[in-house]
């Protein structure tokens, strides 16, 4: 029997995008453009600390890997966190690049 699923926030969205894409970039600045109410939060997933400031929010959405969120509020995680998001960010390209191959 699946789980109740919790409905998502209809009010407010976040949408992740690559912004070294121009393709990406230009999409981005149509949803802009289209999102008057300001309903849509926009991030490069550059910006690394805004994205793996997320990852707690990511877990207590997923059933039975809740309990890492609490992780994420001991002292010293979250720095260490973005320093580990930072270091896969820069090497994105060829991890994915490895992991396709295999």
């Amino acid at each position: 029997m699946p789980l109740p699923v919790r409905p998502m926030d209809v009010d407010h969205a976040t949408l992740i995008y690559d912004g070294e894409c121009g393709f990406c970039r230009q999409a981005v600045a149509l949803v802009s453009k289209w999102d008057r109410e300001r309903r849509v939060t926009l991030i490069p997933f550059q910006e690394q600390a805004r994205v793996a400031d997320a990852a707690p929010d990511v877990l207590r959405l997923l059933p039975g890997k809740r309990w890492l969120a609490s992780v994420f509020a001991l002292p010293g995680v979250l720095p260490v966190a973005r320093r580990i998001y930072a270091w896969v960010a820069r090497r994105r390209h060829c991890l994915v690049r490895e992991v396709g191959e295999r």
